[in-house]
């Protein structure tokens, strides 16, 4: 017997796409239903988020992508994660006074890689041009959106500060001196012209529609908008979560040398699946790490809303994580031990320490070699009850509806076409509360730079033209060779987590993907945050009340601190499947009230 769910799992067989929200679903529908394919379809989504969820992303955040080219046969990730500029050394900051890269404001910012990314995953998969995948979101932010209240009230909240400290953001947000109201149709005129001013100075240099493209790469990355970002990091002193205000480093040509690149995904092999994720630049690791804890554990026969279900993925996430904090960072500075951390023997080790009461402590495993950076790692972590203090615009937002301080948030859109490509997309940053807007550009850089930390010789060293360790973690699952399953979720560090415990209810309990997401949520806190100011909670364990009495009763005695949360108040999950039959599913989470699947 299926159970209740929020609405129908979607089921169709010409195309699905499901995002965190619903304009940019039906953008991303309305090009494949003219012929589109899922590339098409993804970056027009994405743009669209841009404009409609500006507390959760901006044009110059970023976004890993996982995709399946049915043309090619290979899964591959496209890496739109951009590097630290040339002057970001530890010793700039340490002069700055710094012992944190600040969470908010122009010093926290490196290379936007969302641009790049989208436009060569347009030009080398897509099929349309650069106009029709620009068109949604320039339409949007010319003739006006519908503002989520979200959106509203995180203006609202930023107002005064703004107003104070970066008045292009208040001449932005609060046009006219009027903060914007939930619903209200909502105008940014100035991104409008910047996508518009990219799409005809391309169109006008002529050439091919790959040519084409290539020339709006040229103008965000070494024309007009690279010379704006340069400008105004240089002549600006912006404050940040330090307390104080600084100037930005990032140049014209810091953008210039850097392009979105591709890359072989990680994987890893689990009851017939095979999960693909992105290198340890990323923490998608960190999933396949828990599968590897999980693999002898009996989980299809614990309930998929248990005591002991959540008890047990909570554990095998705990020590995955601890290894993230040790040994994850770009795999282009550090050495990062992945075959090792994914193997048989080391798991088996680790597999013991899952006990029948909860841990309070890191225990990251020690591999050979990597003595030093252990001990240096574990020194960096503090462990610091969260207080309620973090400055405005810090950290990441997808939780922040359950605590007191603001952060900025991620998006998520996956899509399938019915040629059988697939599409997993986590974009992020550049949100409105980073740092102050660029008025002529009409958006605000990133803060992605407070990922790494300022001691020398671990993988998260601040260094020069480096990757940060970004949270951002789409997936794409393959099921006896196939391509079968694309999913993912904003929500920083629980990312990874949520999208754990959807897969595992799929696989262990034959949920479809409607019910997996309905079904109560949880996410641990007790390793250290990967936003300013690094806070972790040992132990904590965030849960939906609508677990109930029962199980929050089981995981007390258990030694779980728990933080008991509203219903429909943790995670924003989507997901979109292909059957060996060619019939497509998708769905998306009630939560926030924003997400949507569309298929047919």
């Amino acid at each position: 017997m299926s159970m209740f769910t929020t609405r129908p799992e979607i089921l169709g067989t010409f195309g699905v796409i499901t995002s965190t929200h619903w304009l940019a679903s039906a953008a991303g529908m309305a090009l494949l239903e003219r012929g589109g394919n899922a590339f098409d379809a993804a970056v027009a989504a994405g743009f669209v988020l841009q404009v409609v969820e500006p507390h959760l992303v901006g044009p110059a955040g970023e976004v890993p992508i996982i995709f399946h080219s049915a043309k090619t046969g290979k899964t591959e990730v496209l890496c739109g994660q951009g590097v630290t500029p040339d002057a970001a050394t530890i010793e700039r900051y340490k002069q700055e006074g710094l012992d944190l890269v600040p969470g908010s404001g122009l010093l926290a910012a490196v290379v936007p890689g969302a641009f790049d990314a989208w436009m060569l995953m347009l030009r080398d998969h897509g099929s349309m041009s650069l106009r029709d995948a620009m068109e949604p979101a320039i339409y949007y932010a010319r003739t006006g959106h519908p503002m989520l209240p979200r959106v509203a009230n995180t203006i609202r909240d930023q107002a005064e500060f703004f107003k104070k400290e970066w008045p292009t953001s208040y001449a932005t947000w609060a046009r006219n001196g009027n903060l914007p109201q939930a619903h209200e149709l909502f105008v940014n005129e100035a991104l409008a012209k910047t996508y518009q001013r990219l799409v005809d100075e391309s169109e006008a240099k002529g050439g091919s529609r790959e040519e084409i493209i290539d020339h709006a790469r040229d103008g965000f990355y070494r024309g007009f908008v690279a010379q704006a970002i340069e400008d105004f990091c240089r002549n600006t002193e912006a404050m940040d979560t330090s307390g104080k205000r600084h100037k930005g480093i990032l140049t014209a040509d810091d953008m210039a040398r850097w392009s979105a690149t591709y890359e072989t995904p990680l994987s890893y092999d689990y009851h017939g699946w095979t999960v693909s994720k992105t290198g340890p630049w990323g923490q998608g690791p960190a999933l396949l790490q828990s599968l590897a804890l999980l693999k002898n554990s009996d989980i299809g026969a614990m309930g998929p809303d248990s005591a002991d279900f959540i008890h047990t993925v909570t554990e095998a996430m705990k020590l995955a994580y601890a290894d993230r904090e040790i040994y994850y960072g770009d795999p282009d500075f550090a050495d990062v031990p992945m075959k090792q951390l994914l193997s048989e023997d080391y798991n088996a080790q680790r597999r013991k320490l899952i006990g029948s009461a909860a841990s309070h402590e890191l225990r990251a495993g020690m591999i050979a070699g990597f003595e030093t950076q252990h001990a240096r790692s574990v020194a960096q972590f503090r462990y610091a009850e969260t207080n309620g203090n973090v400055a405005p615009g810090a950290g990441e937002p997808t939780m922040a509806h359950l605590r007191t301080e603001k952060r900025g948030d991620t998006v998520h859109v996956d899509v399938i076409d019915r040629w059988g490509n697939m599409v997993s997309a986590t974009p992020s940053g550049g949100w409105l509360q980073s740092s102050p807007v660029i008025p002529e550009l009409g958006f605000q850089l990133n803060t992605r730079a407070q990922m790494f930390w300022l001691e020398p010789d671990l993988p998260t060293s601040l260094a020069p033209r480096k990757r940060p360790r970004t949270t951002l973690t789409p997936s794409l699952a393959s099921y006896e060779g196939k391509p079968r399953l694309v999913f993912g979720t904003p929500g920083g560090d629980q990312q990874d987590q949520w999208q754990l415990i959807l897969f595992l209810r799929r696989v262990h309990h034959g949920l479809n993907l409607q019910e997996g997401i309905d079904l109560p949520l949880f996410h641990t806190m007790h390793f250290p945050s990967s936003f300013y100011p690094r806070e972790a909670i040992p132990g904590r364990l965030v849960i939906e009340k609508s677990i109930g009495e029962a199980v929050i009763n089981d995981l007390k005695i258990r030694g779980h601190d728990l933080e008991i949360v509203d219903e429909w108040t943790v995670g924003r999950l989507t997901a979109a499947e292909r059957e060996s039959n060619g019939l497509l599913r998708a769905a998306a989470t009630p939560r926030l009230m924003q997400a949507y699947a569309i298929g047919r």
